[in-house]
């Protein structure tokens, strides 16, 4: 079994111990998503397929946070923060800023891009080195200011 799935069903008897409801709701949805991919696929996930349904769901929360915040409903995206904070302790620590810019530049010297159509090529040198680590939709928004310079 994975280190993270088992960290996550570790953490789900602590959370159950403890009586947290909030954060065992949030575990079990993980679980349910990393399960849901392993039926779907017919296969058990590695920690670095378990790193990219985590970072799914990151993705899916944080879109959600924005129409609730657009929306006025300040406390769904509360909770969907509180939901965020549960996933991210299971994700590999993340990268500052320098050390995302400093990959970046070797990403886009390492594919030879030149101008933003190039992109693809870098994204594709990227994704498994930042997977979980970084918000890919920043990391997009910066390539992408580094080729239009």
């Amino acid at each position: 079994m994975p280190k993270i799935t088992q960290a996550i069903k570790s953490e789900m008897k602590s959370a159950m111990k403890a009586g947290d409801k909030k954060r065992l709701g949030v575990i079990r949805l993980i679980l349910a998503a990393i399960k849901q991919r392993e039926v779907d696929e017919r296969i058990e996930l590695d920690d670095e397929q378990v790193i990219v349904v985590l970072d799914k769901m990151l993705k899916q929360r944080r879109e959600s946070i924005r129409q609730y915040r657009d929306a006025g409903r300040d406390d769904l995206a509360e909770v969907e923060e509180a939901e965020i904070i549960v996933i991210q302790e299971f994700l590999p620590e993340s990268l500052t800023d320098t050390e995302i810019d400093s990959i970046i530049e070797a990403a886009i010297s390492d594919a030879g891009a030149s101008s933003i159509r190039d992109m693809g090529k870098v994204m594709a040198i990227l994704k498994p080195k930042m997977q979980g680590r970084a918000d890919m939709s920043h990391v997009s928004a910066k390539i992408k200011q580094n080729l239009a310079d």
